[in-house]
């Protein structure tokens, strides 16, 4: 599992010739980074110089650690639903009943890795919400890595939304391909103008 092994024993499966993990693991530890960031930045925003932001830093803190948990279990997640899909299409298609059994595999298959991208787009908007609310209160002395957040919740955001493209086209279901249009069009764009602002905000701040 991605959420238990090293990070050299990560990047040599994730170099290797061999579908998993791929990019939607890759995209969601973008997120969980992008969430340990928050945390971190927030945990330097303590003391008494930050006192009158103790409230906010508090819940930052909280949502932030769980957010990179939640993205760490949708890296893994993304591991299993792929696989999944790989299987599918492994399944004898030697009688019509067979082949009827392993297209709906494949669909049903499909369908469910289009699901972990979606939910990794709405945690990346948590992140950069999360960075967004932070950004204020925070220690100067991090304050780059809450633009470091952001961005790395926004390549999470965008990555995620290229696997949902690639599974969606196919997808042959029309009612499928709907329901996943109307829980992810549009998501990523708000993640990314959101990301982009903040960045400009902390960019102008260390600058200034």
């Amino acid at each position: 599992m991605i959420s238990s092994e090293t990070i050299q024993d990560y990047l040599a499966r994730l170099a290797a010739r061999q579908p998993t993990p791929g990019g939607g693991a890759a995209a969601a530890l973008h997120a969980a980074q992008g969430a340990a960031l928050v945390a971190m930045v927030a945990r330097y925003t303590t003391g008494a110089k930050f006192e009158q932001h103790a409230e906010l830093v508090e819940r930052v803190t909280a949502a932030a650690d769980h957010l990179a948990e939640e993205a760490l279990r949708l890296a893994d997640a993304d591991e299993h639903a792929f696989q999944a899909v790989i299987d599918s299409y492994k399944l004898p298609s030697d009688t019509d009943e067979l082949k009827a059994a392993r297209k709906a595999a494949i669909q049903d298959a499909l369908v469910q890795a289009a699901q972990t991208p979606a939910q990794l787009i709405r945690v990346a908007g948590d992140v950069v919400e999360l960075a967004s609310d932070l950004l204020d209160a925070a220690n100067p002395n991090v304050i780059s890595d809450v633009a470091a957040a952001a961005d790395a919740a926004r390549a999470a955001a965008t990555t995620a939304r290229v696997n949902i493209d690639i599974n969606v086209v196919a997808i042959k279901h029309p009612a499928a391909r709907a329901q996943l249009a109307r829980e992810t069009d549009g998501l990523e764009d708000k993640v990314v103008l959101t990301a982009d602002s903040l960045v400009k905000r902390v960019r102008e701040r260390i600058l200034s």
